[in-house]
């Protein structure tokens, strides 16, 4: 039995249904009929939330980004991005089926259309870099290589998996048993690193290295 519509004020009812679908079954399940089903209710009543499929992908995206912390434009600079590079990374991992649609959607979506949620997010990082002192033309390339390298960061450690987790051999984890040592030496090198890798050391070995690069342009900057 189909029970009744859901009510004007269920969106946030209609959106964690979607999120708990997608967390458990990946995004290509989230349809509008299966998403009815899981709810009880009919399809088309979905469609007084939202007008498209790709329009509730969006909405579900813009739900999990609202549950990152505002940056504190008070603090020094270094400690806020690395605690919003922790931050996004901890959602990254609770909501990993989320991810492609996180880290691509801002690129397809101009400015002018993005809801303001993400749109006060973004002035508040942006008001970071103005308030630490460096340049107006300098705000924007440092916070493209910021969040170019946060993707580029989550997008590699979701990637990370290991095969076997029981197994005490390495190579047995990764599933690389069979590659002859001969002809992937490096690979049986590493075997180690990589079925025992740290994202969040390594997340932070990689911020060392851009905040290093970031700080020396301030330190020209203000020569």
């Amino acid at each position: 039995m189909i029970a009744e519509e859901p009510l004007p004020d269920d969106v946030d009812r209609v959106l964690a249904a979607a999120l708990r679908l997608v967390d458990a079954e990946g995004l290509p399940a989230l349809t509008m009929r299966r998403l009815a089903q899981d709810m009880g209710i009919d399809a088309m009543s979905l469609y007084r939330y939202t007008p498209t499929h790709d329009a509730l992908v969006g909405a579900l995206a813009e739900t999990v980004m609202s549950q990152l912390a505002v940056p504190d434009v008070s603090r020094e600079w270094q400690g806020q991005l690395r605690a919003i590079a922790h931050d996004f990374r901890r959602l990254t991992l609770l909501h990993p089926n989320v991810v492609p649609v996180l880290v691509t959607r801002p690129l397809l979506t101009p400015l002018a259309v993005r809801p303001l949620r993400a749109l006060r997010y973004l002035e508040r990082f942006l008001q970071l870099l103005t308030n630490a002192g460096f340049a107006v033309t300098d705000i924007l390339p440092i916070s493209r290589s910021f969040f170019g390298f946060l993707y580029g960061h989550v997008l590699t450690e979701l990637h990370q998996s290991v095969i076997e987790r029981n197994e005490a051999d390495h190579l047995q984890q990764l599933g690389l048993q069979d590659l002859p040592a001969e002809s992937f030496p490096v690979m049986h090198m590493l075997a180690d690193r990589l079925a025992t890798y740290d994202g969040a050391a390594d997340l932070d070995r990689g911020l060392d290295t851009l905040i290093l690069a970031i700080s020396h342009q301030l330190s020209e900057a203000n020569e």
